[in-house]
């Protein structure tokens, strides 16, 4: 039949994402079209060196010095450029701070945009459809998935991110953790404490 589904292009591409991606990979690099080395430096580049630490060490410079955090909730953009994270996905941040009153959470309803040059490249479930809609809607049962237990009374604000800003949570500082110093400090932000997706973890 003209219709068989199994005669549609799309039949032909695995059903796996990362199949799908490793296919479309080949195809642009036997048409010329990439360069697998410069791909795989853009990839190590945001894995490794461009990441969730960059953030940390932003959170962790704000929960020990209350001059920069003023600072920083103010007017964050050029404060993370000082500190070396600027560029492509992170032109114009926004800090917003987690408290025993409010938590904020963070979403891009339209695409996925993301702070790549604090976070680095972005988690699956962040570019889901699912995260996407239910973040809106019901940000308190998607908390409650991600293992976030909220204060008795405690509100949620949800961040929409666009093209043209980024938000980064500032996590509570947990107990425990007065005496630590920025570096120690830093290894207690999270990825997802920085979405407003989890909590930063405890001093052991």
């Amino acid at each position: 039949m003209p219709h068989d589904h199994h005669d549609h292009p799309h039949a032909l591409l695995p059903s796996d994402p990362a199949l799908r991606v490793k296919a479309l990979e080949t195809i642009l690099t036997r048409k010329g079209l990439i360069d697998p080395a410069a791909l795989d430096e853009i990839i190590d580049t945001y894995q490794n060196r461009i990441g969730p630490q960059n953030g940390a060490r932003v959170v962790a410079r704000a929960w020990s010095d209350p001059d920069f955090k003023a600072a920083l909730l103010a007017d964050a953009t050029p404060l993370v450029a000082e500190m070396g994270y600027f560029g492509r996905q992170g032109e114009h941040m926004v800090v917003v701070e987690n408290t025993l009153q409010t938590h904020n959470m963070v979403v891009c309803t339209l695409c996925s945009c993301y702070p790549w040059p604090l976070l680095g490249i972005p988690p699956g479930w962040y570019k889901s459809d699912a995260y996407r809609a239910r973040a809106v809607r019901e940000p308190r049962k998607v908390l409650a998935e991600f293992g976030v237990t909220l204060p008795e009374g405690a509100a949620v604000r949800v961040w929409d991110s666009t093209a043209e800003i980024r938000y980064l949570v500032l996590p509570m500082r947990p107990e425990g953790s007065a005496d630590m110093d920025e570096a120690a400090l830093a290894a207690l932000v999270t990825r997802d404490s920085m979405i407003g997706t989890g909590l930063a973890r405890v001093p052991a």
